[in-house]
């Protein structure tokens, strides 16, 4: 069994934190905000040490797993002096948020330069794929680095799947969330277009459900489009980060994006008038949102 730090606690690094104890691997957790990783540490049978410092996290560890907020928040962690000497450099760190491509790089060159290997692994799949281990991980980075965390990874992972060096992984990650949003974009859309035209919600998601278009996204946000109170599982705000992301991916590499950049006109126009914190399901609420964008 291996000594795995988890850098972050939040609902997914949560998730993933459990099934890695869950699997028999020695548990430290960090969190800016301490007090969610000893509300984490609580949660995992066994228990997990907790971390007052990210060095203080890594230090002795053989895999690294982050999962923060956003590629800055990331690249100021992994890349800070301190950090980077108590990384281990038999080990492997392990970028599991949705990043960014430059982030990746970043990340990549920093942690080369410390001799410390890096994996750019962003998932597929929310909190309830991490708890049934079913995520999908689209790993960018050096076959053999991507094998020593792959036993680590299998505690939430159904497969895990190179598609090409550092930063393969958030390019990948971005092409299938440029689907996820036009996707929720577009059945909003329809719901709403369903509800004007006199059918109810429930009638409309039903026969959506059973359509051409029920991609297991559709399965899995039933709950979110058709009650408010759902829980949120990814915010507006984070598919806003999301879709600035895809755009500058796209703008570097020259793809007109023209349908994701309608959906992100929404998505942006749902966040400024106040609706970031909900889920993005609640895109689905606003039809005036539409009428303004």
């Amino acid at each position: 069994m291996a000594e795995v730090a988890v850098l972050g606690a939040g609902r997914m690094g949560s998730a993933m934190a459990r099934r890695v104890a869950g699997a028999g691997h020695g548990l430290t957790v960090w969190n800016r905000t301490e007090a969610a990783a000893h509300a984490l540490a609580s949660s995992v049978p066994g228990g997990a040490r907790v971390a007052g410092t990210p060095a203080d996290a890594v230090r002795g560890c053989d895999v690294v797993l982050s999962v923060l907020a956003d590629g800055a928040t990331t690249c100021a962690v992994l890349l800070d002096t301190d950090v980077l000497g108590a990384l281990p450099r038999q080990g492997v760190v392990c970028d599991l948020a949705t990043s960014g491509v430059a982030a990746a790089s970043a990340l990549g060159a920093g942690l080369a330069g410390a001799g410390v290997p890096f994996v750019d692994a962003p998932v597929s799949g929310s909190v309830p794929a991490v708890e049934a281990g079913t995520l999908l991980v689209m790993a960018g980075g050096d076959p053999a680095a991507i094998a020593a965390a792959e036993p680590i990874l299998a505690a939430f992972a159904r497969r895990v799947v190179r598609v090409g060096d550092v930063s393969a992984g958030q390019a990948m990650k971005l092409a299938v969330n440029l689907v996820v949003h036009d996707l929720n974009a577009a059945l909003a859309e329809a719901l709403i277009l369903a509800e004007h035209a006199g059918i109810t919600r429930q009638d409309a998601y039903d026969v959506l459900a059973d359509s051409v278009v029920a991609a297991p996204f559709v399965g899995y946000k039933r709950a979110a489009f058709l009650d408010p109170d759902t829980p949120v599982a990814m915010s507006l705000d984070l598919v806003r980060k999301d879709l600035r992301l895809i755009a500058e991916l796209a703008a570097d590499v020259d793809v007109s994006i023209a349908v994701t950049a309608a959906a992100e006109v929404v998505v942006e126009a749902a966040c400024e008038a106040g609706h970031g914190s909900q889920d993005m399901a609640a895109l689905s609420r606003f039809p005036q949102v539409r009428r303004l964008s």
